[in-house]
C-alpha cells in the first residue's frame, strides 16, 4: 500500500472546501497572519489546560480572533482578480481593502464591548461626563450605544459566514430576524406573535446567556477549537498513516477489500476528525486512486469514500464537536451521548460495508493481494505510538474531566509522541504548519457558530421551536388522517392515527433537516436543527436524547444527498468522476444512516443510556433485526446477494429490509415472508451459475 501524503491530502481539501480558499496576502500581513495564528492556537491550548478566562472575555477573544482572519484571508468574492496580489494602492494595503480593515476594527470593537462596558463605566473627558451602569442593570433596557454595537457586529458576522461558507446561512439568520421583528404580520396563524422591537431584539442577541454570546460561541471556544487543532496534529504525527494500515491489515484481503479498507480507515479517521470533507480528502487520496487500479469504476470508488467518510460525523468521541454541544443542551454526561451514538454508528458502517462487499461480488473485485497486505505486528510495532493521544483524550474525556481538559492532554501527549517516537519523528516546522492548518479551518466554523447563535437566540425569545413544532403535528395529522382509511385494511397491522402521525412527522422533519443541512459545517449544523427542527420532535412524545441524535443524522446526510453534496463532490474530483453519478453512489451507499434513525426514536432501546426503554431483550431484538435489514436493504442496492438480482427482486427485497429494519415481531414476521421468495429464487439462480461454470470447459 502506499504512504499517507498529509501534504497531499491538505491541498486537496483546500481545492474542494471553499471555506479554507483563502487571498493572496502582501509580505508583511502574511507574516502577521502566521505570528497572530500561532498566538491564536497557543492561547486555546494554553487556556484549555489553566482555565480560561471568564466567559464573556474569551468568546470575546475569540470572536475578535476569527473575525480579525477572516477579513484577511477571505475576500469579498472569490474571483481570481480579488484572490491573486495586487499592488499597494491608496484603498487597499497587503492586498486587504480599506472597507475590510474598517470591518476588522468594527468586528473586534464589538467583539470585546461586552468585557469592556460589563462593569460600571464613569468618567468625564473634555467637560462630558459618560455613564454606564453595570451590564446586568442595561439588561432588558440597553442604552443606544449597545444597540449600535449589537447591530454592527451582526453585520459583521453576517458577512463574515457569508465569505467562508456562501449565502444561504445569512440568509436564513436574516430570515429568522424578519420572523423576530415582524412577527404581527406572519401569514400564518400559529406562526403570528406581538413582535420584538429592534432595541429588545439587540438586547436579547448580543448580550450574553442566548444569541451571540450564547452557548454556541462558548462551546466552539472551548471545545471545538482544540479538537479541529487535536486532529491535525494526529494526523502529523503519523496517527493517518497508522489508521490506514491497520484497515488494510483488517479488511484488505477480503472481497472487494479495497473499498472495505477505504470504509474501515475512514471509520478510524472519522473519530478524530470533525470535518466530512477532510476526513474524505484524507483516506481518500490514498484509497481512491487504489481502487480504481484494482478496477472500480470512479463513480463507486468515490461514492465509497463519500459515504464512509460521512460517517465520521456520526462516529464518537468527537462527531465533529456535535457530541460536547449535545451534551450541553441536554445537560448529560458526555459519555452518554458517546455511548447512545455507538450503536447506530456502527449500523452505518455496517451497511456501507455490505453495499462494498455485494457491489464487489457482482462485479468480480477481488481483495487486495496478499504480498501487498502488511504484516499485523509491523504495524502496530510502528504505528502503536501514535495512537496513544487518542487513547489519553477518551481516557481524560471519560474520567469525567471537561473536553476542553480532555483536548489539552490529547494535544499535550500527541506533541510529546511526536517529538519523542523514533519511527515518526515531527518536527517544530510540523507543529507550525499544524497549528496554522488548524485555526484556517477553525475559521469558517467559529464565524458561522456565533451567527447561529442569533437563530438560537430568535427561537428562545419568539418560542418558534413550539410553534413550529404545532405545525408539523397538525400537518402530519392532516396528511395520517387521508392515509389511515386507505391503509387500515392491511391484515396484522396495527395502525393509528397517532402512530401514523408520529410516522409522517419524523419523514417531514428529516426532508426538512437535509435540505437545511446543506454545506453547512456538522457543528453548526446540528445546533440550527436542534434549536428549530427538535422541539417537533419533542412534541410528539421523542425522547430528548434520541430527538437531537435523529436531527444531527439527517442533517449529516446532506453530505451525501445530491444536488449538494460537498463530500461527494471532493471525492469525485478525486476519482475523475462525475460528481452528481458519485453523489448518487455515496446517497445509497450511505442508504443505512437514513434507516437508523426511524429505528431508534421507535425502539430507545438501541440508545442504550435511556434506562425507562432499556432492556437486553428489546436491545438485541432491535439491533440484530435493524442489522438484519440493513443487509438486505444492501442486496437490494448492489443488485446481487449470491446471484444478480433484477428489478422485481430487488424491490421485494427492499420492502421486506424496511419491514425488518422496523421494530416489532410483526414487522419482522412481515419481512420474512417478503424475503422467501427472494432466498429460494437467489439459491437457484446461484446453482444455475454453478453449474454453468461447471459446464463452461466442455463448450
Amino acid at each position: 500500500m502506499a504512504e499517507f501524503d498529509i501534504k497531499k491530502a491538505e491541498e486537496l481539501e483546500e481545492k474542494y472546501d471553499s471555506a479554507l480558499q483563502t487571498r493572496q496576502l502582501g509580505p508583511w500581513l502574511l507574516q502577521f497572519s502566521i505570528v497572530f495564528s500561532l498566538l491564536f492556537a497557543l492561547y486555546h491550548y494554553v487556556t484549555a489546560g489553566t482555565g480560561v478566562p471568564i466567559d464573556y472575555w474569551h468568546m470575546g477573544f475569540h470572536m475578535s480572533g476569527v473575525i480579525l482572519l477572516v477579513y484577511i484571508s477571505f475576500p469579498m468574492f472569490k474571483n481570481p482578480k480579488e484572490m491573486a496580489l495586487s499592488p499597494n494602492t491608496w484603498w487597499r494595503y497587503a492586498n486587504v481593502p480599506v472597507w475590510d480593515w474598517i470591518l476588522i476594527v468594527i468586528g473586534i470593537s464589538a467583539s470585546l464591548y461586552i468585557g469592556i462596558t460589563w462593569y460600571e463605566i464613569d468618567f468625564t473627558i473634555f467637560g462630558v461626563n459618560f455613564h454606564m451602569p453595570d451590564q446586568v442593570i442595561r439588561q432588558g433596557n440597553p442604552y443606544p450605544i449597545d444597540v449600535v454595537f449589537g447591530t454592527l457586529l451582526i453585520i459583521v458576522l453576517l458577512e463574515a459566514v457569508r465569505r467562508t461558507l456562501g449565502i444561504i446561512v445569512p440568509i436564513i439568520i436574516i430570515m429568522f430576524t424578519l420572523f423576530a421583528v415582524f412577527g404581527i404580520y406572519m401569514p400564518i396563524d400559529i406562526l403570528k406573535h406581538p413582535g420584538i422591537n429592534w432595541s429588545q431584539y439587540i438586547n436579547n442577541m448580543y448580550f450574553p446567556a442566548e444569541g451571540i454570546f450564547g452557548v454556541t460561541l462558548w462551546i466552539v471556544s472551548t471545545v471545538v477549537f482544540h479538537f479541529v487543532l487535536f486532529g491535525v496534529l494526529a494526523q502529523r504525527m503519523g496517527l493517518g498513516q497508522f489508521f490506514v494500515d491497520m484497515a488494510t491489515v483488517i479488511a484488505g484481503r477480503y472481497t472487494g477489500g479495497l473499498a472495505k479498507v477505504s470504509v474501515v480507515s475512514s471509520a478510524f479517521f472519522g473519530t478524530i476528525s470533525g470535518s466530512s470533507i477532510a476526513n474524505t480528502v484524507s483516506t481518500g487520496s490514498l484509497t481512491i486512486p487504489n481502487m480504481k487500479k484494482m478496477g472500480y469504476p470512479g463513480h463507486l470508488a468515490g461514492g465509497v469514500e463519500a459515504a464512509a467518510s460521512a460517517g465520521g460525523q456520526i462516529t464518537p468521541p468527537i462527531m465533529g464537536a456535535a457530541a460536547f454541544i449535545m451534551a450541553e443542551f441536554l445537560e448529560v454526561s458526555y459519555t452518554t451521548i458517546v455511548i447512545a451514538a455507538a450503536v447506530p454508528a456502527t449500523m452505518h458502517y455496517i451497511g456501507v460495508l455490505c453495499i462494498v462487499h455485494f457491489q464487489a461480488k457482482r462485479l468480480g473485485l477481488k481483495g487486495v493481494p496478499e504480498s501487498e497486505i502488511p504484516k499485523l505486528w509491523a504495524v502496530l510495532k510502528r504505528g502503536w505510538p501514535t495512537a496513544l493521544p487518542l487513547v489519553v483524550l477518551v481516557y481524560v474525556l471519560f474520567s469525567g474531566y471537561s473536553p476542553h481538559m480532555a483536548a489539552f492532554w490529547g494535544i499535550t501527549s500527541a506533541l510529546a509522541v511526536g517529538f519523542l517516537n523514533p519511527m515518526h519523528k515531527i518536527s517544530l516546522r510540523d507543529v507550525i504548519d499544524a497549528a496554522l492548518t488548524g485555526v484556517k479551518y477553525a475559521l469558517a466554523v467559529g464565524a458561522v457558530c456565533a451567527a447561529i447563535g442569533i437563530v438560537v437566540g430568535v427561537v428562545n425569545s419568539t418560542g418558534l421551536g413550539f410553534r413550529l413544532g404545532f405545525l408539523v403535528a397538525n400537518g402530519a395529522g392532516a396528511i395520517a388522517e387521508f392515509l389511515l382509511g386507505m391503509l387500515s385494511w392491511i391484515p396484522l397491522f396495527d395502525l393509528t392515527l397517532e402512530g401514523l402521525t408520529l410516522f409522517i412527522s419524523l419523514v417531514l422533519i428529516a426532508m426538512t433537516c437535509i435540505m437545511m443541512g446543506a454545506g453547512l459545517p456538522t457543528t453548526a449544523l446540528y445546533i440550527m436543527l436542534a434549536t428549530v427542527a427538535q422541539p417537533a420532535l419533542g412534541a410528539l412524545g421523542v425522547p430528548p436524547l434520541a430527538s437531537h441524535l435523529f436531527v444531527l443524522y439527517y442533517g449529516v446526510i446532506s453530505e451525501i444527498t445530491p444536488p449538494v453534496c460537498a463530500s461527494a463532490y471532493a471525492a469525485a474530483g478525486i476519482a475523475g468522476a462525475n460528481p452528481f453519478r458519485t453523489g448518487c453512489s455515496a446517497f445509497t451507499l450511505g442508504i443505512g444512516k437514513l434507516l437508523v434513525p426511524m429505528v431508534f426514536v421507535y425502539s430507545p432501546a438501541m440508545l442504550i443510556v435511556l434506562p425507562e426503554y432499556f432492556t437486553w431483550g428489546a436491545f438485541l431484538e432491535t439491533t440484530l433485526s435493524c442489522a438484519l435489514g440493513v443487509a438486505m436493504m444492501a442486496t437490494a442496492v448492489s443488485a446481487y446477494f449470491v446471484a444478480p438480482m433484477g428489478w422485481p427482486v430487488r424491490i421485494l427485497i427492499g420492502i421486506a429490509a424496511l419491514f425488518m429494519v422496523a421494530p416489532g415481531a410483526t414487522s419482522d414476521l412481515y419481512a420474512a415472508i417478503l424475503a422467501l421468495p427472494v432466498a429460494i429464487q437467489q439459491v437457484m439462480a446461484y446453482r444455475r451459475m454453478q453449474a454453468e461454470k461447471i459446464d463452461a470447459p466442455a463448450t
